[in-house]
């Protein structure tokens, strides 16, 4: 694979440019990561990440996504909220609207009114679930053709996700999360096109793994070990599928399906209890497809 040409990602909150076809992803600078709480099993102060080495890996995440044609905007980051780096948490994005966050922890709270400034200021109107109801984004709220699939129990409310689904008129599928381990749904759950998704069995109850069965039509289910190694966390371009490294068996069988696969590695960000898709926020929707039509 050649190295990609050197760009310098946008960093400007001008009106987005809602018609354009060209895949955009908002990225956040690793400039202030590190683990300096414990909020997932992940998580250890004891295992701080190596800022030379996150600095590399973001950047090359980063240069493999425009590579594969998507276009990477940026939010500043802010110091005293390493998080901030994983924008996929920031809001759920539907066409021009973008519902916004409401973190669990306390020690995410701050980048909410981050998100939000950058989200109203590139033109997308913002909406909020009541204060009380917890909701994290993309992180928990996934489209996979016009179903909308949502995490809960963990970080978010179901209370939320059946609001979001009045809200744009969507059928809205809950699944209970019962791994800690996978405390979000992009951690083991990853639509690839309208009828297809990957996913990890064994971060589900019996329900969810049936709910899924039954509302997609090809599932492709990951190892245990390839879902430690964040397998399901994948960032996807058209046909083009991007994960952390050591996830080869996944790799066959998205080729097998015609995918082009890359890998990168990402291991300082796992650190956190993140990697590929938690770096991400897809600006055009999750599925652009399924409402561009």
């Amino acid at each position: 694979m050649n190295a990609p040409e050197e760009r310098k990602p946008a960093r400007s909150t001008a009106a987005f440019d809602f018609t354009s076809r060209q895949p955009r992803i908002l990225m956040c600078p690793p400039d202030h990561y590190g683990i300096l709480y414990e909020i997932n099993p992940w998580m250890s102060r004891q295992k701080q990440a190596d800022p030379a080495l996150v600095a590399s890996q973001w950047e090359s995440l980063r240069r493999l996504i425009e590579q594969v044609g998507a276009r990477v905007l940026l939010l500043d980051a802010v110091s005293g909220l390493p998080d901030l780096v994983f924008t996929a948490n920031a809001a759920m994005i539907y066409r021009d609207r973008a519902v916004l966050a409401r973190f669990r922890y306390p020690e995410r709270q701050g980048e909410e009114a981050c998100d939000e400034a950058w989200l109203t200021a590139s033109g997308f109107t913002v909406d909020k679930l009541p204060v009380g109801v917890y909701f994290e984004g993309a992180g928990d709220a996934l489209f996979c053709g016009d179903t909308l699939f949502a995490g809960y129990r963990i970080r978010s409310d179901v209370a939320g996700h059946q609001q979001i689904g009045v809200m744009f008129s969507c059928r809205v599928i809950p699944l209970e999360l019962v791994d800690p381990y996978y405390y979000h749904l992009d951690t083991c759950f990853c639509p690839l096109s309208p009828g297809m998704a990957i996913y990890y069995p064994g971060a589900f109850d019996d329900y969810g793994r049936r709910a899924l069965a039954e509302s997609v039509e090809e599932l492709i289910a990951v190892s245990s070990n390839e879902a430690r190694r964040f397998a399901c966390n994948a960032v996807v371009v058209g046909r083009s599928v991007i994960t952390n490294t050591e996830c080869p068996e996944l790799h066959r069988a998205l080729e097998a399906r015609g995918f082009s696969t890359f890998e990168t590695p990402l291991g300082e960000f796992v650190k956190a209890g993140g990697s590929a898709k938690c770096l991400t926020l897809r600006l055009d929707g999750e599925d652009a497809a399924a409402w561009r039509g």
